[in-house]
């Protein structure tokens, strides 16, 4: 028997009593997106009516949590994300749901400097012959969070798909505190939304756009998703894949033998991701597989690692523009409703790329829960709204009426281009309020 099998089992304990390390006032780095919790998360929801003042930390909600059924209103607990989703915005019709604005780059130092996690649990692959146990889908600021907490508690799911590095995808079981063996507990599986005609018409003039060899960052969504089914029937060669986030769209294009990697400057030949989040096609797809390299987001996000990549092309969804060409693609209003991530990241590294591209995309209208259209273009942004991309950053806009490029153009002209994409039942009201507020000649 190997020292590290002793180990192993010296760390083994029942889910009850690893969530007894849990104090009043601890914060605890929970959950990021496919890397959930079943086993600790049922154990936990008993524990949590015991104590107080606990910060919950967690991005991305992939699963339901049982520690909010078991404290709905937050009166032990409070909820903080570092990425919103719905099941994120379901638990806001009870309690306070907390965001924390971030550049996703530099996750990984917030955690090392602020050192706020004293527990962080986490879900990871059975131990290798080696002692370590691998992250599989998701690598984020996961190391980083490790090397600051006291108490890290292990969770074995069977089911996770192996990680291929990169780096920072492992923790060795030297620095476990527990381990609770999970068993089978299976993957989330994130449907895919299906694509509607305007997220095709947006995608078409965005492929229109791409060139052989570019390197792509793509977001999540309807629009994305038809990109990605063109891109893989398309004529394009020789693509890479330098993103964020490893999707199933992604997985399409790989099979379809658009994606290969060889353009690329770095990581020649492999898809660099830091998390990955969809079907289980996509989780079969990663598991143990050569072409997939796993790296914390302060690589992946790296402007000054990332644009070492010619042609790389950024592609992101928004919620609103206004004239000026500022982007809110994070909250309706005052209302958050989903997270910064890498957007902003991407931008900027797509642009100072050589021969790079960003493109913002977004239909030029949206229907209300009462029925009222609403045009995301919009001569001011909504009060409240949070800019995520600053307009000095943005390049492409793309919506189902055309594609324009706003980079070093004064505003004069942005608002005259924006204008020029907007829904046409829309376009003489934005005339007349860009007059009022100077922003045409």
């Amino acid at each position: 028997m190997s020292n590290w099998v002793k180990e192993y089992q010296s760390k083994l304990v029942s889910p009850a009593k690893a969530v007894r390390a849990v104090r009043n006032g601890d914060w605890i780095e929970y959950t990021f997106a496919a890397n959930t919790l079943p086993v600790l998360d049922e154990a936990f929801a008993k524990r949590i009516p015991e104590l107080e003042d606990i910060v919950i930390v967690n991005g991305i909600s992939t699963r339901p949590h049982a520690i909010h059924y078991a404290d709905p209103t937050g009166k032990h607990s409070t909820w903080n994300s570092t990425h919103m989703t719905g099941i994120d915005r379901m638990y806001a019709k009870t309690r306070k749901v907390f965001y924390t604005p971030l550049k996703y780059s530099e996750a990984p130092r917030y955690c090392r400097d602020n050192k706020n996690c004293r527990v962080m649990m986490v879900q990871a692959r059975p131990m290798d012959k080696h002692g370590f146990f691998n992250l599989g889908p998701t690598i984020s600021h996961l190391r980083a969070a490790a090397d600051v907490a006291e108490v890290i508690i292990v969770e074995v799911n069977e089911d996770l798909p192996y990680s291929q590095g990169g780096y920072g995808n492992n923790l060795h079981v030297s620095e476990v505190t527990y381990i609770v063996e999970g068993g089978h507990t299976g993957m989330p599986q994130i449907p895919n939304e299906e694509p509607e005609e305007v997220d095709r018409k947006i995608a078409e003039y965005v492929l229109q756009e791409l060139r052989d060899g570019d390197c792509l960052q793509i977001g999540i969504g309807a629009m994305p998703n038809a990109l990605g089914q063109m891109i893989a029937q398309s004529d394009l060669k020789d693509l890479g894949i330098h993103s964020e986030m490893l999707c199933d769209s992604m997985v399409d294009m790989a099979e379809a033998g658009v994606v290969t990697g060889n353009k690329k400057q770095i990581d020649q030949g492999r898809m660099t991701y830091t998390f990955a989040a969809g079907s289980q096609k996509l989780y079969d797809f990663l598991d143990n597989n050569p072409m997939c390299a796993g790296y914390p987001v302060d690589y992946v996000n790296d402007r000054v690692i990332a644009c070492r990549n010619y042609n790389m092309v950024s592609i992101n969804n928004a919620i609103e523009i206004d004239l000026t060409g500022q982007v809110c693609s994070e909250s309706k209003g005052i209302r958050q409703i989903s997270g910064a991530g890498g957007q902003l990241d991407f931008v900027d590294i797509a642009y100072h790329s050589k021969g790079g591209r960003s493109f913002i995309c977004l239909s030029s209208t949206y229907t209300d829960s009462k029925g009222t259209i609403h045009s995301r273009i919009n001569p001011l942004l909504s009060v409240g709204a949070v800019v995520t991309d600053t307009r000095s950053t943005v390049q492409y806009v793309a919506t189902e009426y055309g594609i324009v490029n706003l980079k070093g153009t004064p505003i004069f002209q942005r608002a005259e281009r924006l204008i020029s994409i907007a829904h046409p039942d829309f376009r003489d009201e934005l005339i007349r309020e860009a007059h009022q507020l100077n922003l045409l000649r």
